[in-house]
């Protein structure tokens, strides 16, 4: 990484039940928490924020939620964010078959017409040589009211920071998942 963690015990007592509960849940502490956590306000404000888009009663579901995170990270370079998020996706769906499919998602019958959309839109957020169009909105508000478009437009940007600082710094996977990358190029060496 470019920048370095801190030992635990450094970082201020009010973050120490995030990192507690990151271990818990995921077996390890997240490295990127320990680099947000080196500016504890900044950290505080990410931990909402996440916290508001990843709740229950949000009009997104679970699944389409993932796929919005592991294209952006995707596109964005974040091995990170590709390696957790993928093994999100991949336990909110039942399956890898979505996460393999995901970048090349245009070519697969794997996702449906909300998911094409949804995921459309995420790349046109993304990419800076694309453009949301009022064409693409309407084709949105087939699928959800304008606050399910504006909780949508949150979470893409969102990602977008998460894994934009990720990849810039360099943050590394940790292991969550089998990267996708892998998987394909394990398959070519077999051929």
């Amino acid at each position: 990484m470019r920048v370095s963690v801190k030992s635990l015990k450094l970082y201020p007592w009010l973050l120490r039940p995030f990192f507690w509960n990151q271990k818990r849940k995921y077996g390890a502490v997240l490295q990127p928490g320990l680099l947000w956590g080196r500016v504890p306000k900044l950290f505080a404000s990410v931990a909402i924020l996440y916290g508001v888009l990843d709740r229950k009663s949000s009009p997104l579901s679970p699944i389409l939620r993932s796929l919005v995170t592991v294209r952006v990270s995707q596109i964005n370079w974040c091995h990170f964010c590709v390696d957790i998020n993928s093994a999100t996706l991949a336990d909110r769906s039942g399956s890898m078959d979505k996460v393999d499919a995901l970048e090349y998602w245009q070519q697969s019958d794997l996702f449906d017409e909300k998911e094409r959309v949804v995921l459309e839109y995420t790349e046109a957020v993304t990419f800076s040589d694309k453009q949301v169009t009022d064409e693409l909105i309407q084709r949105l508000k087939n699928f959800f009211d304008e606050d399910g478009i504006v909780e949508l437009t949150g979470l893409i940007a969102f990602q977008n920071l998460s894994s934009k600082f990720n990849s810039a710094l360099d943050v590394p996977p940790q292991g969550f998942c089998k990267l996708p990358q892998e998987s394909a190029q394990a398959a070519n060496e077999k051929i």
